[in-house]
């Protein structure tokens, strides 16, 4: 779907304002710069900036967001387009900035497991680096290899690590940033102790670039694990599946990472990366994928073959162990490739639901009702561990969730059945702009007045990233 800008607020005047803070070369206008930047992985939904800006350094977005400011000009800022939720779509036109050039570790602290980063970094490079230190950084998304750590600041991302780890907010200390009217702010400290008044980093974190654009991150980082095990167990029910996942936890383990992949899923995403990795057969209904890690070996073997006999009780088919390296990569492939591949397949919908793991089954039996009864298909896949589920809809003749009165109402019967479980309607990828209708679903007026309070508090003139999360 094609959606045409709001009219432009951007004059020459600015262009060349803009072109004199970052030279010509940082000021894109071309169609083609124009189209790649309309778009993120939301859906199939794009819309135009007036103008591109690859700032360098904080003074240069302070420069460009005072302008802004003045001339009540719409700002979207941008990481590495990954997002699921249209956070980073100009749906007002406007000046787009993205932080491509803002790409450099700073300074990796080996006394205080501390890292210094800015936020056009790519994730999986900040892990790699701070690996070779023999630390680690854990949160860790499917799109790593290609997501910017700005980006994972903003959404508050998670992982498959999450479940043992936590997500983003549990490893930043402190956050410099440029608000709105182009001051240039530091938000706590570099400890991992602070009671010194409001919590403004734990604010930033996952509030989708509306509060202030990151231009400097400070995270925790913990030792290097030296082992790690991994396992793929087939169900031949769906619904066991979940009920396992409970169990594994309340039997007294934390898994490094326990995923569910549904069989649809698994299939499309096989054929997708043309792997014969994990085995299927025609009574598979899902597989969960379970690791475990630390530093004795021993320990995590017997971990391992203690969880393999409590799934013993369930309908469950043989056993698959990861040898070695190259099979746990082959493994984790598929697995973070899902999303991708059952996208391409038409699974062009995906909705991001969280409840307490316990809930799991009831949450998996609704949403295949949910899909008879508004004439949708959906696959299951997800950090099961942690209760996140990320559901695929293929509606045929639909790519969109905005575009089809059926469908806003099975969503609003999904999300509704979410909260009747206990949960919420985003674990990891945010509202943005394509679920902010159903904000009143899980939350009061109030807790939603009190969030545009403390926008307004930010932004007085709402020009950065307006109209996501609430109008």
């Amino acid at each position: 779907m094609e959606v045409v800008a709001a009219q432009s607020v951007v004059t020459a005047e600015h262009v060349e304002a803009f072109r004199s803070i970052l030279g010509e070369a940082n000021v894109w206008m071309d169609e083609e710069t124009l189209q790649y930047y309309s778009h993120d992985e939301t859906e199939h939904l794009h819309f135009l900036p007036d103008v591109v800006l690859k700032p360098r350094t904080p003074e240069e977005i302070s420069a460009i967001m005072q302008i802004c400011h003045r001339d009540r000009i719409p700002v979207t800022p941008r990481g590495a387009g990954t997002g699921l939720s249209g956070g980073a779509l100009p749906h007002l036109g406007g000046v787009l900035i993205s932080t491509d050039r803002m790409n450099s570790i700073l300074h990796i602290d080996e006394r205080n497991l501390q890292v210094t980063t800015e936020p056009g970094v790519i994730t999986e490079v900040l892990m790699d680096a701070v690996k070779e230190k023999g630390l680690f950084y854990p949160p860790d998304p499917s799109s790593k290899g290609s997501c910017f750590i700005g980006g994972n600041i903003s959404e508050n991302s998670g992982g498959p690590k999450a479940v043992k780890y936590g997500v983003v907010k549990d490893y930043v200390l402190n956050l410099q940033i440029v608000l709105p009217t182009g001051e240039i702010i530091w938000t706590g400290a570099n400890v991992l102790k602070n009671s010194t008044g409001y919590n403004l980093t734990q604010l930033v974190v996952g509030s989708e670039g509306t509060l202030g654009i990151v231009t400097k991150i400070v995270l925790k980082l913990v030792p290097l694990p030296k082992h790690d095990l991994l396992m793929l167990v087939p169900f031949r029910s769906l619904e066991q599946a979940g009920e396992a996942v409970s169990a594994i936890f309340r039997a007294g383990f934390t898994p490094s990472a326990l995923e569910l992949v549904e069989v649809d899923a698994l299939q499309i995403v096989s054929k997708f990366v043309d792997s014969s990795a994990v085995p299927i057969t025609e009574d598979t209904a899902a597989h969960l994928i379970i690791e475990v890690d630390g530093n004795h070996i021993e320990t995590l073997m017997s971990e391992m073959e203690a969880i393999s006999e409590l799934l013993m009780q369930y309908d469950i088919g043989e056993l698959y162990f990861a040898d070695d390296a190259q099979q746990k990569a082959e493994l984790w492939k598929l697995r973070r490739r899902t999303a991708e591949a059952v996208k391409v397949n038409g699974y062009t919908i995906e909705e991001d639901t969280v409840v307490p793991r316990a809930e799991l089954p009831a949450l998996i039996r609704g949403v295949k009702e949910l899909g008879v009864k508004y004439q949708f298909h959906a696959v299951c896949y997800g950090h099961a561990g942690d209760g996140n589920l990320h559901i695929r809809i293929n509606k045929p003749g639909l790519s969109n969730s905005q575009d089809d009165p059926q469908m806003i109402e099975g969503l609003r019967a999904l999300f509704a059945l979410v909260k009747s479980l206990g949960g919420t309607i985003s674990g990891e990828h945010g509202i943005g702009l394509i679920q902010k209708g159903y904000m009143d679903i899980v939350f009061e007026e109030t807790n939603l007045q009190l969030m545009r309070a403390i926008k307004k508090a930010f932004d007085p003139h709402n020009i950065l990233n307006a109209g996501k999360i609430f109008d």
